[in-house]
């Protein structure tokens, strides 16, 4: 017999509220999460589902959250307070920026012991030693913004908090790793691609996520994993000299992480990238809704959309059947091999932005000068 509203449990209860928004905040670890988030984290949670907040920001909001709550439990024994006096915004970054050496001959350096195996026995902590300057800069970015959500301003902005952060990471200079080692350039692209050489789901499904998620500008894996049908138009064939018409496509991108939705962002797929797609989405027999869908042991198409996760997986497993190292490459070297690309090919910048959707010259020059810099003559004036 079901249990009443009154008879549920305070975590069981948060459990029901956080199912409420798992279509569009998926959550793995619901029962984890509702032992750790107070019923004000759900409540500012749901807030932000209704706000029309997107749903990667939501999720590393989230992610960020849980991650504080359950530091906060293990380095205070109590929950966040809200809004955090300073001296706990300081105790984070002295528990997360530490200089290694120090540690070795002043064990109180750093996370103590207690706090760090506590984390570590929940899975919230896996490599060893100090966290990257950007993941503590951001845990407490998206608590200052969870912060005003639940109407307080915080301390996030005091210059003691500033001056620690910047003195710890002078502290210990580290090198920013690239989120894809390797850029998933033409001929790398071209290696994935050959391992679909069957006519089966799964590789008919995986040479169309990987054409259409570089030929479309290097799309993020969140929005190939929740690319619909109805985003998709059908646009007039490309003519091409002595030869038959490419087909061509649009793709409305909607809401993007650097777009709001309100505007009406569009890129193109002309030729093999749109044969792939078409080729897949007939045998899969998608009409509408998700247009990459998981595949069952036996063959089935799911009716559910591929997580954004497993757009990574597929890259990886072709890049381990293609012989390369699958450490060397992500998803998002599909968008960095974009650029990339673009400049080995001598397209100018602007028209690459066009299709990658960049808004920031800066970022996007960054992948696409760097094609050329390494053997550019600047590079060799000796």
């Amino acid at each position: 017999m079901a249990k009443s509203k009154t008879s549920l449990t305070a975590v069981e209860r948060r459990a029901e509220e956080l199912d409420t928004i798992a279509a569009v905040l998926p959550i793995e670890r619901r029962d984890e999460l509702a032992e750790l988030l107070t019923d004000q984290d759900v409540e500012t949670l749901r807030h932000l589902v209704n706000q029309g907040m997107g749903d990667n920001t939501l999720r590393a909001l989230t992610s960020d959250l849980t991650y504080l709550e359950a530091w906060g439990l293990a380095a205070t024994g109590k929950s966040l307070p809200w809004p955090a006096p300073e001296a706990l915004l300081l105790k984070f970054v002295a528990h997360h920026l530490w200089d290694p050496q120090r540690r070795d001959t002043d064990p109180d350096h750093g996370m103590p012991v207690d706090v760090d195996e506590n984390l570590r026995s929940q899975g919230f902590l896996k490599s060893v030693g100090p966290h990257a300057p950007a993941t503590v800069r951001r845990r407490l970015a998206n608590w200052s913004t969870l912060t005003k959500w639940r109407g307080f301003d915080g301390a996030f902005a005091s210059p003691a908090l500033k001056s620690a952060i910047r003195l710890a990471v002078r502290a210990v200079p580290r090198t920013r790793g690239r989120k894809s080692a390797k850029a998933v350039t033409g001929d790398v692209l071209a290696k994935l691609l050959a391992t679909c050489g069957t006519d089966s789901l799964r590789d008919l499904r995986d040479r169309a996520v990987l054409m259409v998620a570089f030929a479309s500008g290097g799309r993020r894996r969140s929005e190939i994993a929740g690319l619909r049908r109805e985003q998709l138009t059908v646009e007039p064939p490309i003519p091409v000299e002595n030869g038959p018409p490419l087909p061509s496509l649009a793709i409305h991108l909607g809401r993007t992480k650097t777009s709001s939705g309100e505007q009406d962002d569009v890129v193109y797929l002309t030729g093999r990238p749109v044969e792939a797609l078409n080729a897949w989405m007939a045998v899969a027999k998608i009409e509408s809704g998700s247009v990459f869908r998981g595949i069952g042991r036996w063959g089935t198409v799911s009716k559910r959309a591929l997580d954004p996760q497993s757009v990574n997986a597929i890259l990886k497993q072709r890049a381990v059947m293609a012989g390369l190292d699958s450490g060397e490459f992500s998803a998002h070297g599909l968008r960095s091999g974009y650029l990339t690309e673009a400049a080995n090919r001598g397209i100018p910048l602007p028209e690459a932005m066009e299709q990658s959707r960049h808004r920031s010259v800066q970022q996007a020059s960054g992948y696409y000068n760097s094609a050329t810099r390494r053997s550019g003559r600047a590079a060799r004036m000796l």
